[in-house]
């Protein structure tokens, strides 16, 4: 397949399915006069996913929008087993690196961490979360870390989220679908296998890599007042999406729908979430452990039982020790 075909085939793929369409005729415009001008005739395989992506990036900054690269040829999709073959990959990926809570820890002076590295199936996930909450029930504060985290789906951001507001259904978040032409909407559950964590500082740590559905939970949460983030402004992936085969070695993953936030009304699409404290990513960890700790001193300050006097003891040790650094 001559990259000429593989250009085409990529702007087929991508004026059916992106949700934009205006957009996606624009950038098909400027492609079409790239491949005119003669500009992928001589690259290689992974140069021309790359040169490509970045040409349609440039008109369209979909952080999603891309063209991925096989060095293994592979026979035309099945769209039905391919379909079952990605779930299966994505669920050994999820098993074996224990349904994306990378690390669940009671810190010293009663703050609690939870470490989330991807956001699974729920169908995976909800046995995982009710064990991390069920750990962290009793902290005074709890850090969540999604420096690290990859993306995911909605659904369990509904679910995880859901940990942190009343039991009363609260809106998150709509996702309208391009091709379907309709919108639909995430709530809260009413009922959770593990404690709600409530009326206690949520500290959420962010990076330039926290992506997509990681994302989303720090943009729901700091939305709905219930957490500060700190850290670097994420990396700006709003809109979901689905992948295409273009040619045995080239398929194109193109943004089917977008996320559109009750309370903002928008997303973070292109600008990525933006923290309430900005700091480079490595230092995030030491402002949110200092501020927890100094929310556990507040909160102990009249303590009269020997548990909450040993914990305010630990609170300041450790805050001590951050204070050296």
């Amino acid at each position: 397949m001559s990259n000429a075909d593989t250009v085409t085939g990529a702007l087929a793929q991508i004026t059916a399915h992106y949700v934009f369409p205006e957009r996606a005729t624009e950038m098909a415009t400027v492609v079409r006069r790239h491949l005119d001008d003669g500009r992928y005739d001589e690259l290689s395989g992974p140069q021309l996913c790359t040169t490509l992506t970045d040409d349609l990036q440039s008109v369209c900054p979909d952080r999603h929008l891309r063209l991925i690269w096989h060095e293994r040829a592979r026979p035309a999709w099945d769209r039905a087993d391919d379909d079952a073959g990605e779930v299966e990959a994505r669920r050994e990926r999820y098993r074996l690196n224990a349904e994306g809570i990378h690390r669940v820890e009671r810190l010293a002076g009663n703050v609690g961490l939870i470490e989330m590295r991807g956001v699974g199936d729920p169908a995976w996930t909800a046995s995982a979360y009710a064990a991390a909450m069920q750990l962290v029930a009793h902290t005074h504060a709890l850090i969540l870390d999604m420096r690290r985290n990859s993306g995911g789906t909605p659904d369990s951001v509904a679910l995880f989220c859901s940990y942190f507001l009343p039991d009363k259904p609260v809106h998150l978040n709509d996702i309208y679908d391009g091709t379907t032409r309709r919108t639909r909407q995430f709530w809260t559950l009413p009922h959770l296998p593990a404690p709600r964590y409530l009326d206690r500082p949520v500290l959420v740590l962010t990076s330039a890599q926290t992506f997509s559905a990681g994302e989303e939970i720090c943009y729901n949460l700091q939305a709905q007042g219930r957490a500060i983030l700190i850290g670097e402004t994420t990396r700006g992936g709003a809109h979901p999406s689905d992948t295409y085969q273009v040619s045995p070695h080239v398929d194109v993953r193109v943004p089917c729908a977008r996320s559109i936030n009750p309370v903002t009304g928008t997303n973070w699409e292109g600008t990525g979430v933006k923290p309430d404290q900005s700091c480079d990513a490595e230092h995030a960890w030491d402002i949110a452990y200092r501020e927890a700790l100094r929310h556990v001193l507040a909160a102990t300050v009249d303590a009269d039982s020997e548990h909450q006097v040993a914990v305010r003891v630990e609170a300041e040790r450790a805050l001590a020790e951050l204070q050296l650094h």
